[in-house]
């Protein structure tokens, strides 16, 4: 796989829903990618943290994956939005718990920065619980603008570092 062109989307959550847990949650979901024209190509185990910024909340499963598609960026967003929709995402406080985040962490090595999206994710490098499975399955991946490596990147990334219970 050329690197250069992966579409990466980073999942978690730290609520049920419908379903037993979090990860049934997230597993039903990522068997829906295909379905939506992003099948998955690369996966990363799951990574369970505390929750961030609140640690009190209830913990958070995590992984990252490599899909492949003829979607555009844009496409590709709101492809994940509607997914978020079906497993019951309701977006309203900023990290608030949720059922189901998908983040478009980067595109091949598309640079964007509109009102609807920015590649590659903005956040993503500082975020361990992204930078971490990412260097899991991609490790010699590049970040679009910065250059680093994920595997540098999760070496260097700070949010949900200090929470990491268990890689699984």
């Amino acid at each position: 796989m050329n690197l250069d062109e992966a579409v990466i989307v980073a999942l978690g959550g730290n609520l049920a829903g419908d379903y037993e847990s979090p990860q049934a949650l997230l597993e039903v979901a990522l068997s829906r990618f295909a379905q939506a024209g992003l099948p998955v190509v690369r996966r990363s185990s799951w990574w369970s943290s505390a929750a961030w910024p609140d640690p009190t909340a209830n913990e958070y499963r995590n992984a990252v994956v490599v899909v492949e598609t003829q979607q555009g960026p844009e496409e590709t967003i709101r492809t994940l939005f509607g997914l978020e929709a079906e497993f019951g995402r309701l977006r309203g406080e900023k990290n608030a718990p949720r059922t189901l985040d998908l983040d478009l962490i980067a595109h091949g090595r598309t640079i964007l920065d509109t009102p609807d999206l920015i590649l590659p994710h903005p956040r993503a490098a500082e975020r361990y619980f992204v930078m971490g499975p990412l260097s899991e399955i991609a490790p010699q991946w590049r970040h679009p603008r910065t250059f680093e490596t994920a595997a540098q990147l999760a070496k260097s990334a700070s949010i949900g570092r200090d929470s990491y219970a268990t890689k699984s």
